[in-house]
């Protein structure tokens, strides 16, 4: 097996999300670009597939036409080291489109995305179930995932 690719449907935007997903994300590229031919379906010479890489992980973008929508069904996850991070993909990702509970967000094409800290996972899996629910309690009533009042909850400040 060579790999596992997410394959996003779009109208007529694929090219327009390829090269704004890799704006965002460092060390991506385009990496090929196919166009409709004579037999279609799309209009001869729009852009078909768009082959991208974001931080290394392949994607391919399809302009298929209006059939399919996303869903917040599925989504992808952005794990962030720190509180800068954080706030550098929330406010990128979710600019032109709607931002969500407990760092999920929809950008301006309505892909879902999770743009969380590492250190999450951790925090709500602590052994200690007491320190845990906290800070799960903390993370319900966020927007954006804030890093220092997931630990001050963790602390029981």
């Amino acid at each position: 097996m060579k790999g596992v690719t997410p394959f996003l449907w779009f109208d007529h935007q694929a090219e327009e999300a390829a090269k704004y997903y890799c704006s965002i994300f460092p060390n991506s590229k385009i990496v090929q670009t196919s166009r409709y031919g004579d037999t279609g379906p799309g209009p001869k010479g729009s852009v078909m597939v768009v082959r991208f890489e974001l931080k290394g992980q392949p994607f391919m973008a399809l302009n298929g036409g209006p059939h399919f929508k996303f869903s917040e069904a599925i989504s992808f996850m952005v794990e962030c080291e720190n509180q800068k991070e954080v706030d550098q993909y929330w406010e990128k990702l979710s600019q032109g489109g709607e931002k969500g509970q407990c760092g999920w967000l929809k950008d301006k094409f309505g892909l879902s995305w999770q743009v969380v800290p590492t250190a999450l996972g951790d925090l709500v899996s602590d052994p200690d179930k007491e320190k845990a629910n906290r800070v799960m309690s903390a993370m319900m009533k966020m927007n954006k995932i804030e890093l220092r009042e997931l630990e001050e909850a963790a602390a029981g400040k």
